[in-house]
């Protein structure tokens, strides 16, 4: 027996290495049914509705269905209220004609096909139940104050039990504390009474929730009496007797109303709720704690409920069992219960349910069905609905407790197998099928699926595939060269790839083979790795002022091909429904902030792989609200205390407060600062001054800024006192030179003290061994002393008095009574000269006894007498310069070189100035001389110029001579090779011979003095570019050429514009066309057209019948003049509103029809004559000279065919009509010239031609041929016409 147990055990081994997942088989195979749906086993039912039993299942072919009720075999048939849904189990009780009670029963489901059956649970259906409460008549409760009370609510029995809860006449729900709770059955407890709980509406109430309904107990009514109510209501009935003493009950330590002695025990099943109370009664109220004996709460599944009285455990484990103790305490003492905890269990899966098997023919599986429980459940194994002991022999199948092994199964094996695993707590039941097919893979993941994933998160791809034998999957990448095995790949043993940490190269196409012995299906499947969504800028924490905005910002990164979506929370709610909140792509706005945007504001952006989200609080401060409150304490004659209470801070916490203060007898209505104080304090001692009516208030200050003004304190009176300081900033002085002005800044009111302030002023002479000198003065800020000698020295002294007493022994001040005028002049003064610009002054200070006064500096008075170069005098304006203190030297700038100067020196105090000294002079040197006034270039030759120039205005000096110097300048500004010359200073004009024709020169001349050069005046100027200029008309050989680059400058007006033509040989490169209207009446601006590179340009914007002022301007580098040319004035004729046309005229028509009528006459004739064989001379010159443009006259109007009605206002064809009459030759327009004979045709006066218009000359017709016609004029026909007559 043992031997056989060890081999059973080993093939159980080698089977469990075949165990496969729960297969999903798909629904076009062959399989045996599988229950889907089912009601629970407990089943409550409302009994207003009808009874749906469910159950629904799956197979291949589809099952069909059969029920037992109450073990037997249920005909539905023969019930006419009972219905099966169709292709479904699931009964429909319909109670409208049959009570509910009746369906009362236990049911099963048996689902069936050809491959097996399953069979669901036993479904037990109840109708859940709410009874009335049974009529009673309670009593009203009268209790002595402080005893314990229990309100009992015994609600009715109901399925499920009802919810219980304690309201009054108002649907209110009644208060409850640690002193008034309900217990778990439902009863109100009073640990003690107070007197506010007497109440007459005391109701229990009890909520079934099937039916939705609320049952009510009838209300209990309490009164609670304290001792002398008692005895005044028993005394009637006993002789006023008192019955209770005088006092309420007696406190007393806590004992237990439930439960009920020291210890007790509690059954409760695994995976339930555990719920325990201690209710305690004492005086005081108790309070309740729990422990676990010789372990710990667990904490995570803890809770405690009705203020600590109940203990809840949640999802029971068999840990959980074990003693458990409440104590309920109060300062009396203390009281212990023990509870006793024991955990069973219902049967329940470790492993799962038993899992489904498709074998394929001859393989080996096996079923389990590992359950557990306490106490230890049986089980029972079923085929088919039958119990196994009962089914039909199978020798591939062995029972084995609570597992089947099977081996080498065979085509027709296919069953159901029922595991049902049982206790005394419950039971469980599972049905699993073997399924033996013969099926190729086949892969059940939809082909092409593309999942996406987020960059360094996992990847799963799935490839849930079917086969039996069980398909093996491999999968490949892209070009599958290899199967994808190792890292970074795991393969799941349901076909799915996982990839722990994705990234971008793990894009791409997959490929998964299921492959078994019967064949082969692959899937393609698309990976793509995706960019995390990140908050690059979160939101930031903001403070902000009410009624200001705040900006909350929030840029975002993500992935491109995902679609982004912003979602804006606050304090993780949705946004308040308000247009002060605008959010924006990246962005939530909040303008006009108040305190109820105060909060946490979370961004989310969310995409259809992940999200990221940041958050920031905003934080909405003000100003604070004024301290209330103020209040004076410690009142001593100079001193207070202040008090009061800080109003909100507003989330801005308080600096410092500030303490101001108004003197309501002197200064009603100021109100001044007194002292600050820190944020944190709430008083001052305030220091006071005497004979003051204090009131003050308090400011507190925020970062915000300054709350309002505090409400007023009342007013505080200081008693008056002699004066504690005396007058300062005293001060002695004269304003004459016999007087002494004594002046003091004046006492406030506040430093008066009292009453009657005055002043008491002393004064004695500094040097003088003399005696004070004492007035008494009001209240006024100075006194004068007369008499006085002239600037001596004073000691002063200034005392405050009031009608209490004199302030304290004042200071010694000091001060000089009033200055004079200086009597001396400095003496030994005397010049110095550094340069020809600058020179040092120096004398003797004055005597301090003759300055009289304070010394306040001394100056210096200077002019020029005139230019040593120069015998005339030349007196210049006297200039002063002050030297302040007691100087003895001083620096006179900004002298002329070369002149002679006189000074004279003073001392000057606070009255004035002194007599001069005696004056002084001194002789600066030379200096370098400034520029000539002028150079001019005349005589310019070919290779010579005169340039002549005039002395420097400024010489200072003697003019030794001059500097010339020169060097070329070429078409692109360039400057040559420096020429020098030196010249006599006698020399105004000199001629430069050996210059190059035809170019500009640049002059620089400056004169010289024996100290140096002073600076150069320049000149341009250019030689010739021919003699014969020389000899034209206009050209002033006597003056050098203008420096304008252009020439030639001429124009001409065409149809298309006016045609400005020049020549330009300057180096700039910028050349403008200007104009602009000539009888413009306003400052009309030039209008510039730029012309560079060109040398004609067509103004075609100049307007009819307007003259127009035209010049060129060229303009070379910022630092150089521009350059001109000669003013053109152009006028452009104005355009006549309708042309004159010949052909209308009526003489002009009327010539044409008698030309007509010769040319007809004529025609006839030569009909007639070549009728008769002859030539003409007609005919001989029309054959010499065909002209291709004549054209026959037509003789329906007597006019050309060239000269029709709808042409009349054209011109002539092959002519131009000025609108001015005039005729002008140009380059694209025949001239008439050229129709005359030799060329010699002109115009008269009027603009008429004179001349005879004729055939063209000789050598013209040579030169053309036959190619050339005459024009076409009526002239000509007629000349023809007069030849051949």
């Amino acid at each position: 027996m043992m031997e056989r147990r060890r081999m059973d055990a080993a093939l159980l081994v080698l089977f469990l290495g075949h165990l496969t997942a729960a297969l999903e088989v798909p629904l076009d195979l062959p399989q045996p049914p599988t229950i889907t749906h089912q009601s629970p086993k407990d089943y409550i039912i409302d009994p207003r509705e009808n009874i749906i039993i469910h159950c629904e299942a799956k197979g291949k072919p589809h099952p069909s269905f059969s029920w037992t009720r109450n073990g037997t075999h249920f005909d539905i048939d023969e019930d006419p209220n009972v219905t099966m849904k169709p292709h479904s189990g699931t009964l429909v009780v319909d109670i409208s004609r049959a009570k509910a009670e009746h369906y009362e029963c236990v049911y099963q489901c048996t689902a069936r096909n050809k491959h097996g059956t399953a069979v669901s649970s036993n479904i037990v259906v109840r109708q859940s139940r709410s009874p009335l409460w049974s009529k009673e008549k309670i009593k009203p409760i009268v209790v002595q104050e402080g005893v314990s009370l229990v309100l009992p609510c015994r609600p009715p029995v109901g399925l499920p039990p009802p919810i219980i809860f304690w309201m009054d006449n108002y649907f209110q729900k009644l208060p409850q504390s640690s002193r008034v709770s309900q217990s778990l059955n439902g009863d109100l407890y009073f640990a003690n009474v107070l007197r506010e709980d007497s109440r007459n509406d005391y109701i229990c109430y009890a909520r079934f929730p099937y039916t939705q309904t609320i049952q009510q107990k009838q209300p209990i009514t309490v009164k609670v009496l304290n001792m002398d109510a008692i005895n005044d209501t028993m005394a009637a009935f006993y002789n006023d007797t008192d019955l209770f003493s005088e006092e309420p009950a007696d406190e007393r330590k806590p004992t237990f109303l439930v439960p009920s002695g020291n210890s007790s025990s509690k059954t409760v099943l695994r995976g339930q709720v555990l719920e325990m109370e201690c209710i305690a009664e004492g005086l005081p109220t108790p309070e309740i704690s729990w422990t676990k004996v010789s372990s710990v709460l667990p904490a995570k599944r803890t809770s405690f409920l009705h203020y600590q009285r109940t203990l809840r455990i949640v999802n029971v484990s068999e840990s959980d069992a074990g003693d458990y103790r409440c104590t309920g305490r109060n300062p009396l003492g203390s009281v212990h219960h023990t509870i006793h905890v024991t955990v069973k269990a219902a049967p329940y899966w470790i492993s799962g349910t038993p899992r489904n098997l498709v074998l394929a023919p001859g393989e080996n599986g096996v079923l389990t069905c590992r359950a557990s429980g306490t106490p230890k459940p049986s089980i029972t194994w079923a085929m088919n609905g039958i119990p196994i002991e009962n089914s039909p022999k199978d020798l591939s199948r062995k029972v084995e407790d609570d597992t089947i092994i099977f081996t080498d199964v065979q085509t027709g094996s296919s069953a159901v197998y029922q595991c049902n695993v049982s206790n005394d707590y419950g039971y469980l039941l599972s049905n699993a099928f073997v399924n033996v097919l013969s099926e190729p893979p086949r892969v059940l993941t939809p082909a092409n699926k593309v999942y996406q994933v987020i960059k360094n998160h996992r990847a799963l791809i799935d490839c849930a595939s079917f086969g039996s034998p069980i398909p093996k999957i491999e999968w490949f990448k892209d070009s599958r060269s290899s199967t994808l095995d190792g890292d970074p790949y795991i393969h799941h043993d349901n076909g799915t790839l996982e990839i722990q940490v994705a990234q971008a190269v793990n894009s791409g196409k997959y490929t998964c083979v299921a492959r078994n012995i019967l064949g082969i299906y692959e899937n393609h499947i698309y990976l793509e790795v995706k960019e995390p969504t990140r908050i690059l800028k979160q939101p930031e924490y903001k403070v902000v002022q009410r009624g200001r905005s705040v900006v909350f910002e929030c840029k975002v990164k993500h992935d491109p091909s995902l679609i982004p979506t912003m979602t804006w929370l606050k304090d993780d709610g949705e946004l308040p429904d308000d247009e002060r909140l605008i959010v924006d792509s990246d962005s939530l706005t909040i303008t006009d902030v108040t305190e109820n945007d105060a909060g946490v504001y979370t961004c989310i952006m969310n995409t259809t792989l992940d999200h990221d989200s940041a958050s920031a609080e905003l934080t909405v401060v003000e100003r604070p609200d004024p301290p209330t409150d103020l209040e004076l304490t410690d009142q001593k004659k100079r001193s207070v205390q202040l008090t009061w209470t800080p109003g909100d801070e507003n989330n801005s916490p308080i600096q410092k407060f500030l303490i101001q203060y108004e003197d309501k007898l002197h200064h009603r209505g100021d109100w001044h600062n007194l002292t600050e104080v820190l944020g944190t304090k709430t008083t001052a001692h305030l220091k006071l001054s005497p004979y003051v009516h204090y009131s003050f208030r308090v400011l507190a200050l925020n970062a915000v800024g300054f709350s309002r003004p505090s409400l007023p304190s009342r007013v505080f009176k200081t008693e008056a006192a002699a004066p504690d300081e005396n007058p300062t900033g005293i001060q002695g002085y004269g304003t004459e030179h016999d007087n002494l002005v004594i002046s003091w800044k004046r006492l406030t009111s506040l430093q008066s003290n009292g009453p009657g302030l005055h002043y008491k002023v002393m004064w004695r002479q500094k040097t003088v061994d003399s005696e004070w000198t004492t007035v008494t003065v009001a209240n006024t800020s100075k006194f004068v002393v007369s008499g006085t000698p002239t600037f001596v020295p004073y000691e002063l002294k200034v005392q405050a008095v009031n009608d209490h007493g004199a302030g304290p022994e004042p200071a010694i001040a000091h001060g000089y009574s009033g200055e004079d005028l200086p009597v001396a002049a400095p003496e030994n003064v005397q010049a110095v000269v550094r340069n020809s610009t600058v020179a040092d002054v120096h004398w003797d200070p004055v005597p301090s006894k003759l300055i009289r006064g304070h010394l306040k500096g001394y100056k210096v008075y200077y002019w020029k007498e005139r230019h040593l170069h120069k015998h005339n005098p030349h007196h210049s304006d006297q200039q002063v310069l002050t030297f302040s203190g007691n100087h003895t030297h001083g620096m006179l700038p900004g002298l002329h070189p070369f002149s002679l100067y006189s000074f004279n020196v003073r001392v000057y105090n606070g009255k004035g100035e002194g007599p001069a000294s005696l004056p002084q002079q001194f002789e600066t040197p030379e200096g370098v001389p400034g520029p000539p006034t002028s150079l001019i270039v005349t005589n310019p030759n070919l290779d010579s110029l005169t340039l002549e120039w005039n002395p420097p205005h400024v010489r200072n000096g003697r003019i030794t001579g001059y500097t010339l110097k020169y060097q070329p300048v070429n078409n692109s500004n360039e400057l040559g090779p420096v020429e020098e010359l030196a010249l006599p200073p006698n020399e105004t004009s000199f001629t430069l011979p050996n210059l190059k024709y035809s170019t500009r020169y640049k002059f620089y001349l400056n004169a010289k003095t024996v100290v140096g050069a002073g600076p150069a005046i320049s000149q341009e100027a250019i030689t010739i570019m021919d003699e014969a200029l020389i000899s034209q008309p206009g050209i002033d050989v006597g003056k050098a050429l203008p420096v304008s680059p252009f020439v030639n400058v001429n124009s001409s007006v065409g149809e298309s514009g006016a045609l400005i033509s020049w020549e330009y040989w300057g180096p700039e490169n910028n050349i403008y066309v200007e104009y602009k209207n000539q009888n413009s009446e306003a400052e009309e601006e030039w209008q510039k057209k730029l012309v560079n590179g060109s040398q004609t340009y067509m103004l075609k914007e100049l307007k009819g019948g307007i003259s127009y002022r035209v010049r060129l301007v060229a303009k070379g580098h910022h630092d150089q003049p521009l350059h001109l040319s000669k003013e053109l004035v152009v006028t452009v004729p104005a355009v006549a509103s309708r042309q004159v046309d010949i052909a209308t005229q009526g003489w002009f028509i009327g010539l044409m029809c008698a030309i007509a009528l010769l040319i007809l006459i004529l025609l006839i004739i030569c009909f007639i004559q070549r009728n008769k064989g002859g030539k003409y001379p007609v005919k001989e010159k029309e054959d010499a000279h065909t002209d291709p443009e004549f054209q026959p006259m037509k003789d329906d109007d007597c006019t050309f065919g060239e000269y029709s009605d709808n042409e009349d206002h054209k011109p002539l064809k092959g002519s131009r009509t000025p609108s001015n009459g005039t005729v002008k030759r140009d380059d694209s327009d025949d001239s008439l010239v050229d129709y005359g004979e030799g060329g010699d045709g002109q115009f008269n006066e009027d603009g008429s031609f004179i001349g005879q218009y004729s055939g063209k000359s000789a050598s013209r017709d040579t030169a053309e041929g036959h190619e050339s016609s005459e024009a076409p004029s009526p002239i000509n026909a007629m000349n023809s016409l007069n030849s051949f007559v």
